[in-house]
């Protein structure tokens, strides 16, 4: 997570000497805002991989004397295909036209976006890739 935690400090740092010089050349709030609120965001990024890094033992990317073979074996669950989010997507587009054309469609959209939401959250509690 060091590696991590320095990227994202050096992207904060350029964009705290970046956000007062664009200020003074072009007297802009709302590209100064934008380069302000970046900093923010790269700042609290940075803050949690500093947190987490100090949590955690060190991994083999982090030493300098780390060897590939030492990251060997199960990185993380990765999900397979999955058909929800289409569903999920063109649920949400029911709930923005229902805006457009009547609280009906609406109602109606919500409605099937629950249901959809709930497929996507518990996929994995049943059938082929149940764990």
């Amino acid at each position: 997570m060091k590696a991590e935690y320095w990227t994202i400090a050096g992207c904060a740092i350029f964009f705290a000497a970046t956000a007062p010089i664009y200020w003074f050349l072009t007297y802009d709030p709302t590209g100064t805002t934008a380069l302000v609120m970046t900093l923010l965001l790269c700042t609290l990024l940075g803050f949690y991989l500093g947190v987490v890094a100090k949590q955690i033992p060190d991994r083999p990317e982090d030493r300098a004397e780390g060897d590939i073979a030492e990251g060997a074996g199960e990185q993380g669950f990765f999900p397979p295909y999955s058909w929800w989010p289409l569903f999920c997507a063109l649920a949400l587009s029911v709930v923005v036209l229902g805006v457009v054309f009547g609280w009906w469609l609406f109602i109606i959209g919500v409605g099937i976006g629950a249901l959809t939401l709930s497929g996507w959250i518990f996929e994995y509690y049943r059938g082929v890739h149940a764990h």
